[in-house]
């Protein structure tokens, strides 16, 4: 009898215990695919927080959705190190991850989207936690499986990885560079076509000190623009990019002022 009175309150307080516990808020931007992608997406034992001061502009409705503009802003929140960026309604979820060196939390890209979806940033802070922000994009859609316009051309073979940029002061003080590079990007999900993108991308001041690392996965829009910021603090006489794709073929460059 005693062995049954203790379960019995063993089972009892932890009830009352899992009652008393808070209840994860909703999703704000109501998807039904949130619980998966922080399982599929974020480390196993992620703690989240949904955080408006992680911004992802997009369009409210993209009209092309083999291109489709997104910025991501993580810079109003303290020490980030990592910033990862997906799609829950896209047959390839996650999009890219950057991480910021000597650049500011932000970055500008362009994203294939198969159909109206979600674009969500998760910034881990210096807290430990990952801040999470996001944005509806409607679209037609379609863009996840079909091939690139490269795809079929064979100029992208004798220009793969020739990279155009440009930099101009920002207002707020610094610079922001922006990047053009060669590459078909294909996702793998047009019939007959492998996936082909581009892997990871660092760039550096022109003393080889890190700025941003990006990390890419197959939604990346063909011929992948990438604008970074950088503070007054960190700006260089020029700049470095450096990377390869996931065949292999490697992308350098140097970035003049």
């Amino acid at each position: 009898m005693p062995r049954i009175i203790t379960a019995l309150m063993f089972a009892l307080v932890c009830h009352a215990a899992l009652a008393a516990a808070p209840a994860d808020p909703p999703d704000p931007l109501n998807s039904g695919r949130w619980a998966d992608m922080r399982k599929e997406v974020l480390p196993a034992d992620a703690r989240t927080v949904f955080d408006e001061r992680i911004r992802v502009i997009a369009p409210i409705s993209a009209e092309n959705p083999l291109n489709v503009p997104i910025t991501v802003d993580a810079s109003a929140l303290d020490g980030v190190e990592e910033v990862r960026v997906f799609a829950d309604y896209n047959p390839i979820v996650q999009i890219v991850r950057f991480e910021p060196g000597g650049a500011l939390a932000t970055l500008g890209f362009r994203v294939k989207l198969q159909q109206s979806t979600p674009i969500r940033a998760a910034a881990r802070g210096a807290d430990g936690l990952w801040h999470v922000g996001g944005s509806w994009v409607n679209t037609t859609g379609g863009g996840c499986t079909l091939p690139s316009t490269g795809s079929s051309s064979p100029e992208w073979q004798r220009r793969l990885g020739e990279v155009s940029s440009r930099v101009w002061a920002r207002k707020e003080g610094g610079e922001r560079i922006r990047l053009r590079i060669v590459h078909p990007e294909d996702t793998g999900l047009a019939a007959g076509i492998p996936a082909f993108y581009i892997e990871d991308l660092r760039l550096t001041d022109d003393g080889g000190r890190p700025l941003m690392r990006v990390r890419g996965f197959e939604p990346i829009a063909e011929n992948p623009v990438f604008t970074v910021d950088i503070p007054a603090a960190h700006t260089g006489h020029g700049y470095r990019i450096n990377g390869r794709d996931n065949n292999g073929n490697t992308i350098a460059a140097e970035i003049d002022k």
